[in-house]
C-alpha cells in the first residue's frame, strides 16, 4: 500500500490531531466512534503523529464531539432527505462514510486545495460526493453548491482558527445562500481561546487561534438570520459518562459559572 507523504503547517497539520484522536479512540477496547476510515488513513500518511502528544483524554472527547456532530446531521437528514451537507474544513474527517447520507441528498466537503487532493488519494469516492478544494476565506467556491435545497452545515474544530473579517461575510453567505437549514459548530470563548495557546498538540503545529464568541446570541451581529437552537454544554453529549470521573467533576463545577461552562462547547443554529 502507498504511503502519502504530508507537508502541512499550522492550522492544516492541526486535522492531524483530530485525525489520529480518532483512529486512537476507534482502537480502543470499546470505542464510542467506530471509524475505520481514520485507522486505515493514518497507516497510509507518512508522518510522525507522535510529536502531536496526543493523550487518551484528549482523543476521547475529540471522538464524543465528533460522534454528536455525525448525530445531528444525521437527524437533519432524516427529516430533509434532499439536503445539502456542507462540511466546512473537513480535513480527513470520515463523516460522509459514517453518516452514509441517503441517495438524494448531496455532500460537499471544503477544505484547502492540498488538504482536498490528499482526501482524493486517502478516501474513496462516493456517488452524491463531491470535494472543493478553497480557502473558506474565498466565498467563490459557494457558487458550486446548489441553492434550491435546505443545508446541514457543519464546521467542526474550524471557526477558532478564523478572524471575524473571515467569519462574518461567510455566515453571511452561508444563510443567504440557502433557502433554509441548520449551522453546527464548536466555539472558543475568549478565555477559552487564551487558554489554547498552552495546548501542547497544537503548539506542536505552529497554529494560532482568532476567532471567539463569548454570548451566543451574539453571532446575529454577524448573521442575522440565524436563530439559537441550543447551547450544548459538555454534560449533554452522548458519551459524556465515558469521560473520566474527576473530568465529569470538573465540568460540573465549572457549570454555574458562564464564562467556564461558555469555553467549550457547541453550538446549533437554524436559519
Amino acid at each position: 500500500m502507498q504511503s502519502e507523504k504530508v507537508h502541512f503547517t499550522q492550522e492544516k497539520e492541526t486535522m492531524l490531531i483530530t485525525l489520529y484522536s480518532r483512529a486512537l479512540e476507534s482502537r480502543s477496547k470499546d470505542p464510542v466512534l467506530q471509524d475505520k476510515w481514520a485507522e486505515e488513513a493514518i497507516n497510509r500518511i507518512d508522518y510522525d503523529f507522535g510529536k502531536l502528544k496526543v493523550r487518551e483524554i484528549n482523543a476521547l472527547s475529540i471522538a464524543i464531539r465528533a460522534k454528536n456532530f455525525d448525530l445531528w446531521t444525521t437527524q437533519y437528514l432524516v427529516e430533509h432527505p434532499d439536503a445539502t451537507v456542507l462540511h466546512l474544513g473537513c480535513g480527513m474527517d470520515s463523516r460522509v462514510f459514517r453518516v452514509a447520507p441517503p441517495a438524494s441528498a448531496r455532500w460537499f466537503d471544503v477544505d484547502y486545495p492540498e488538504v482536498i487532493d490528499l482526501r482524493r488519494r486517502l478516501y474513496p469516492e462516493r456517488a452524491g460526493y463531491s470535494l472543493i478544494g478553497s480557502s473558506l476565506a474565498d466565498l467563490r467556491w459557494l457558487d458550486e453548491i446548489p441553492r434550491d435545497h435546505p443545508a446541514m452545515i457543519i464546521a467542526e474544530g474550524v471557526m477558532m482558527y478564523l478572524t471575524e473579517d473571515i467569519v462574518r461575510p461567510l455566515l453571511s453567505r452561508l444563510t443567504d445562500h440557502f433557502p433554509s437549514g441548520q449551522l453546527a459548530f464548536d466555539a472558543f470563548n475568549r478565555l477559552a481561546l487564551r487558554a489554547a495557546k498552552a495546548d501542547k498538540s497544537v503548539n506542536a503545529t505552529g497554529a494560532s487561534f482568532g476567532w471567539a464568541i463569548d454570548d451566543p446570541q451574539d453571532v446575529k451581529k454577524l448573521a442575522p438570520k440565524l436563530d439559537l437552537i441550543k447551547e450544548f454544554r459538555t454534560q449533554d453529549f452522548i458519551g459524556y459518562t465515558r469521560l473520566p470521573l474527576a473530568l465529569r467533576a470538573v465540568t460540573r463545577v465549572m457549570d454555574p459559572i458562564p464564562v467556564l461552562r461558555r469555553m467549550n462547547r457547541v453550538l446549533l443554529y437554524r436559519f
